[in-house]
């Protein structure tokens, strides 16, 4: 009776499911205690086993694996650095009964312990702001639940730094609450530290920026300049039918309809497996779903497209293609037109032709990048275009642009000068000057000091004294303005403060706008009963961590390159034919790169 007892009990016990082994798919690696048995059998095994722990390695990389399927965690995972740098410090050190931190540990003392970790981390990066100053940067959005989230970063020459997540699911979010918002942060870091507050262009920023710049004076609000290019290409590209917009979009309908004649290929082919398989058998790459609120949506679309064109062309031509029969022939039929029409893609080449430099300032916020208009050409069209741009850019340019500008070394050089038509140098530029002067009345209040750095501004501006030397004209062009000024500027010392501020701050509030989902990274905490702080806690320490890690060199290169572009939530199974780039900042084109150029995954640059 004892013996069935224990058969019984031994039938109970939880049994470990073993996983294949990496060389076949048949063999299967032994459970712990059966592999602990070999490993002990085999210790007499070849000198090769012996000194790479062959077998051992497998089986950890089983266990690893098995991790993850476990957990469903997405593979990209597996490039993080700090979960590569955990198992090798573990393999290079013998640490004998290790267990794991815990559930509890976790959440709280190892939290807390990292939070100081990056406080520490972070202390030399906010020791730069005093002498060089910050810019407190703003962005909000809604998920797909309706649910808004407003992030606040301190954005300066040492780099971004996330501050705060706020949820403002039950706050009405008028210019009150958020300039609140934003004053808080305003206290905490330091106002004299503080040069500009970047948010996007929407009316009920503006009126917040008004409030702010009301209780500080010498602030600038400074709405985004890639918002404001967006809404330009939106202008442009989804034109509306309306009697006030009547001149823009008899000049412009065309581009939207190329727009959604390229929608119409994509969903035809995306909406059906036996198309995406035909798809996938010309074409190498993955289609783009870009989600249209984002920067330049349907330039990205169409770059996609081009790059894709001799395989589209391969597929609608192809036996299979033709040998394919469904209820929407019709469409099929349709699809095939378009792909084959030399002029559809002339037309592609033309949109792409003409926005390139917007995308490029998009992606780089240069404000150097002309259209490519030649002298003699002269149409309706171009004054359209020549329009949108010149009414959205007067909108956002605020006398801090224009104090900037004025204070960049390189727009006084032959070089610059010469490099196209009818350029001058700013301070003979009426508009760039006035927006000037009134930066300067706003940084010196008082007249005295005001003009002692109008004394040396035209001295910069005109080349007196020292900087009438040789090398200082020179190094106009060749040093960057911010080394110029450090080089040079000493002379000119209240300028010289003004312009290592200022030409060190950022025009965008793209580092706000990271693929990482903050936002259920947070009510998932909520869902998990984490307390508010240390919520707080897990949030500063999850973005500040991806944030800093950008700093090393190993994110530029080897097999943790750029490890968080992909974000918190891709596909694990890596299923999907439609590459998600719906959170991607266009003014990070490493990034870009990154995402649409590994090889293994049939993922190209989209150019």
């Amino acid at each position: 009776m004892q013996k069935r007892v224990e058969e019984a009990e031994n039938r109970n016990k939880p049994k470990c499911v073993p996983l294949p082994n990496s060389s076949s798919s048949f063999t299967h690696l032994p459970s712990a205690p059966i592999f602990e048995q070999r490993k002990r059998k085999s210790a007499g095994g070849s000198a090769l086993e012996q000194s790479f722990g062959i077998q051992s390695r497998n089986y950890l990389n089983a266990l690893i694996a098995r991790m993850f399927y476990s957990a469903g965690l997405p593979f990209h995972f597996a490039r993080n650095p700090y979960y590569v740098e955990a198992f090798s410090y573990v393999a290079n050190n013998s640490i004998s009964g290790y267990v794991p931190p815990g559930y509890n540990s976790l959440r709280c003392n190892l939290l807390v312990q990292e939070k100081v970790h990056i406080e520490r981390l972070l202390k030399p990066l906010k020791g730069l702001w005093k002498e060089k100053g910050l810019s407190i940067v703003t962005d909000g959005w809604t998920d797909a639940q309706r649910r808004p989230l407003i992030n606040l970063m301190a954005a300066s020459e040492g780099g971004p730094i996330f501050l705060s997540a706020i949820d403002g699911s039950k706050e009405y979010k008028d210019k009150h609450y958020i300039a609140s918002l934003i004053t808080n942060v305003i206290k905490d870091v330091g106002p004299q530290k503080v040069v500009q507050v970047i948010t996007d262009n929407a009316p009920v920023c503006k009126a917040a920026g008004m409030l702010i710049q009301a209780e500080y004076p010498h602030l600038f609000w400074t709405p985004c300049v890639v918002h404001t290019l967006n809404l330009a290409l939106k202008n442009i590209c989804a034109a509306k039918n309306t009697k006030r917009n009547e001149i823009v979009y008899n000049e412009c309908w065309w581009i939207t309809m190329v727009s959604d004649e390229a929608k119409i290929i994509k969903d035809f082919i995306m909406n059906h497996a036996m198309r995406l398989a035909i798809f996938n058998e010309f074409v190498p790459l993955k289609l783009l779903l870009v989600a249209e609120t984002r920067f330049a949506s349907t330039i990205v679309m169409l770059k996609r497209f081009k790059l894709i064109k001799h395989g589209l062309q391969s597929m609608v031509i192809s036996d299979k293609w033709n040998a394919y029969r469904e209820d929407n022939v019709g469409i099929a039929q349709t699809v095939k037109e378009i792909i084959l029409n030399d002029l559809w893609w002339d037309k592609v080449d033309y949109i792409l032709s003409f926005t390139g430099p917007i995308y490029d300032m998009l992606r780089l916020c240069d404000t150097d990048k002309q259209e490519k208009k030649e002298e003699d050409e002269v149409s309706d069209f171009y004054y359209v275009v020549y329009a949108i741009l010149i009414d959205r850019w007067t909108k956002s340019c605020t006398p801090l642009h224009c104090l900037a500008h004025s204070l960049n070394p390189r727009y006084y050089s032959k070089q610059w000068l010469e490099g196209l038509p009818n350029r001058v140098p700013p301070h003979k530029d009426v508009e760039i000057s006035a927006e000037r002067n009134k930066c300067f009345l706003k940084y010196f209040p008082i007249a005295e000091e005001r003009r002692f750095v109008n004394i040396e501004f035209a001295r910069f501006s005109g080349c007196m004294n020292v900087f009438a030397s040789f090398d200082s004209l020179q190094d106009r062009w060749d040093l960057d303005p911010k080394m110029w000024w450090l080089v040079y500027g000493s002379s000119a010392s209240l300028l010289q403060n003004i312009a290592l501020k200022l030409l060190g701050q950022p025009c965008s509030s793209s580092c706000c706008e990271r693929n990482w989902s903050t936002y259920s990274f947070i009510h998932s905490m909520r869902r998990n009963k984490i307390t508010p702080q240390r919520a707080e806690d897990l949030v500063y320490v999850h973005t500040n961590l991806r944030l800093l890690s950008r700093k090393n060199e190993s994110y530029n290169k080897g097999e943790t390159k750029m490890w968080d572009i992909g974000g918190d939530h891709f596909d694990p199974l890596e299923g999907a034919e439609v590459l998600e780039i719906a959170s991607l900042s266009l003014d990070e084109p490493n990034m870009e790169a990154m995402l649409f150029s590994d090889a293994n995954d049939g993922i190209a640059s989209p150019g």
